[in-house]
């Protein structure tokens, strides 16, 4: 059974950092991709970051380019997003997902399975 758990969410401050870190069990790690998703009340879910399996590539959103950063780690199976320079903006509930695709990339149809979200607020 897969399984998506993050943590690592919080308050902080206007222009300070934080890393999430998303633990994921019942798969081989490094055949699929995974993403860093984001909900803001009142708003629709948004990709945030994505990294592909086998290459590693990375895509993210053009409101987080140059300030969010996501990377794996295959041998403790975890996914990290690092945020720097953060925005009242980015304040959302935060989502790790797998993609269930074996070898798939961040493009096309994923079938992702979703963790349960961690709360972020950034205050001004």
């Amino acid at each position: 059974q897969v399984q998506v758990v993050e943590s690592g969410g919080g308050l902080v401050q206007a222009g300070e950092s934080l890393r999430l870190s998303c633990k994921v069990s019942g798969l081989t790690f490094d055949e699929h991709a995974m993403g860093w998703f984001r909900q803001a009340p009142g708003k629709e879910r948004e990709k945030v970051a994505c990294i592909s399996s086998r290459r590693g590539t990375t895509t993210s959103a053009d409101s987080v380019k140059g300030r969010f950063t996501i990377s794996r780690d295959g041998a403790k199976k975890t996914l990290f997003l690092q945020m720097n320079s953060m925005k009242p903006e980015d304040t959302a509930m935060y989502y790790c997902a797998t993609d269930l695709r074996i070898f798939g990339g961040c493009s096309g149809t994923p079938s992702w399975r979703w963790g349960q979200g961690t709360q972020v607020t950034v205050s001004s």
